[in-house]
């Protein structure tokens, strides 16, 4: 009995060994499900072709009125009737004001009364000098009367003069009683009513009159935008306009685009020093009155065109640890290289590139993500504003790991 007990379990220890070792020498489940090596990663490539660019800069700017006009009175009274519309148009000449007249017409009338005064005592002055002369010529009279005749006779002529130069000034205050328009524009708000006391040059003024049509904008643009702006001309890279006149667009505040297209007028000669800016003036016809003084705008500025220009998405453009920007590019082996890049500026969704790039370049647009310099790649043509699903050549999702039973 025990001999056989001892056979038994010899025959289990066996059986447990035997299926220890099987089990160790078969090969695992996942380890039959793994696929093989994936192939080179697929990238959507750009081919680079330069093409005619113009050059715009958008700029923060304030509208101002073309001529500006501050009616003040010359002479001082009573504000006896006003004769415009406030915010209505007025032309030059236009009688805005009235003050009381009464005292300068008295004034004019003085002088006038005045002048005939003198005029009247001149020609018997005139007279006796002439027979004073006949006298001396004859020893009639002695020299000293005929001289004392010759000096009553040019204080005479002196108060003709005298008095016509006061009817003239009489005259002119009179006809500053009737305040006009300087200027052609629309006028504002009066700043006195109709009685009201007001003095010659007051530092208020009665109203103001502004040209709106055209309009000048103001900008300010940076002075190193400005210079390299001038460099790109200087160097060719960026035609000017032929017409020797740079156009203007502007968007108003609500971002809606204003029909009518401006030009640039002059840039100022001085570069403030607390910003690094200068002043650019441009003038916009504004016949309906659209635009009005201090209203915010963007100018959009065309500064030249760029023959041979090379655009690039900017979600091909990447910059390294230092700032610089950077592309990856598949050359003629399909492998993929890094070039370093001179991105301008932005235009819409794409870089301006001026340096690092040539014409047939091919930039990778999608797939960065699973590239690095020198690896081999499948190239596919990208294609803007399609959205791609994952590329070929991805690592597979891993297998179930449970057995069948």
């Amino acid at each position: 009995m025990r001999i056989q007990r001892n056979r038994c379990l010899s025959v289990v220890v066996g059986g447990l060994a035997a299926g220890l070792i099987s089990t160790a020498c078969a090969p695992s489940h996942n380890e039959a499900a793994m696929p093989g090596p994936a192939g080179p990663p697929e990238v959507a490539v750009l081919s680079v072709q330069p093409e005619c660019v113009r050059i715009t800069t958008e700029l923060p700017a304030r509208a101002a009125a073309y001529l500006v006009a501050e009616v003040r009175p010359q002479v001082g009274g009573i504000i006896q009737e006003r004769l415009f519309e406030e915010g209505s148009d007025v032309k030059q000449g236009d009688v805005l004001y009235r003050i009381d007249p009464a005292p300068y017409q008295a004034a004019y009338d003085n002088a006038v009364a005045g002048l005939a005064r003198a005029e009247a005592n001149l020609p018997p002055i005139r007279l006796k000098v002439a027979r004073y002369k006949e006298a001396l010529e004859a020893k009639a009279v002695s020299q000293q009367a005929y001289d004392e005749a010759l000096g009553a006779l040019k204080q005479a002529e002196a108060d003709v003069e005298y008095w016509k130069a006061a009817v003239q000034s009489a005259r002119i205050n009179l006809g500053y009683t009737r305040v006009t328009a300087p200027i052609s524009g629309r006028i504002g708000k009066s700043n006195v009513t109709v009685g009201a006391l007001v003095s010659a040059h007051q530092p208020v003024p009665l109203a103001v009159i502004q040209k709106l049509d055209p309009i000048y904008v103001d900008a300010p643009q940076s002075s190193a935008n400005l210079l390299r702006l001038r460099r790109g001309l200087a160097s060719g890279r960026i035609r000017g306009d032929e017409a020797g006149q740079t156009r203007v667009r502007l968007l108003l505040e609500d971002g809606t685009p204003y029909p009518l297209e401006g030009t640039l007028k002059f840039a100022d000669v001085t570069v403030e020093p607390s910003t690094g800016s200068l002043i650019l003036r441009m003038v916009f016809p504004n016949p309906d009155y659209v635009l009005l003084p201090g209203m915010y705008v963007r100018a959009v500025v065309e500064e030249g065109v760029v023959e041979q220009a090379i655009l690039v998405p900017q979600q091909a453009v990447s910059r390294d640890p230092k700032g610089n920007a950077i592309a990856m590019v598949v050359d003629a082996q399909n492998r993929v290289q890094v070039r370093m890049l001179a991105a301008d500026r932005a235009i819409g969704d794409k870089w301006l590139i001026t340096s690092g790039l040539a014409a047939g370049d091919r930039v990778i647009v999608e797939g960065l993500q699973r590239v690095r310099p020198g690896v081999p790649v499948r190239v596919v043509p990208f294609e803007a504003g399609r959205s791609r699903g994952p590329a070929t050549g991805s690592a597979p999702s891993a297998p179930s790991t449970r057995q069948a039973e």
